[in-house]
């Protein structure tokens, strides 16, 4: 799942946080439900820009959480859109953290969620299909 290389991302990230106290247990290690929310709200950008409208998060794969995140710690999440269903999108999601005082970053976690777009009677409602430059990637969780 993880390439070969370790080096984030040359894209923009959908999202970028400092991540706060209040999302920290008492050790100070960010919760994996806070990450997991960010790493939804990125993928939802691309699949709702993907679908010209409401897209609904159906299911996460493969969800691995590779280092901590600390308080502190500026989290920058990535997603692109790998695939493309009648009705579905799949999102290839990764979060990678740097120390605020530091410049190096740290792949912390990656996972594939999947979105159904739905209309205003909140059913199912087609997509357009993948388009061919957006295949290439730089990682595929």
């Amino acid at each position: 799942m993880m390439p070969a290389a370790d080096t984030a991302p040359t894209s923009a990230p959908a999202v970028r946080v400092t991540a706060m106290p209040a999302n920290a247990n008492v050790y100070g290690d960010i919760f994996g439900g806070w990450l997991m929310a960010q790493m939804d709200l990125a993928a939802s950008s691309v699949a709702s820009l993907h679908a010209r409208g409401r897209a609904v998060t159906i299911s996460v794969e493969g969800m691995s959480f590779h280092r901590p995140v600390f308080v502190g710690d500026e989290v920058s999440v990535y997603a692109r859109l790998v695939k493309v269903g009648r009705t579905s999108m799949h999102v290839a999601v990764e979060a990678w953290a740097r120390d605020r005082h530091a410049s190096d970053e740290h792949r912390v976690t990656e996972a594939r969620f999947i979105f159904v777009a739905v209309g205003p009677d909140r059913r199912p409602r087609p997509v357009p299909p993948l388009a061919e430059e957006a295949a290439p990637a730089k990682f595929s969780p």
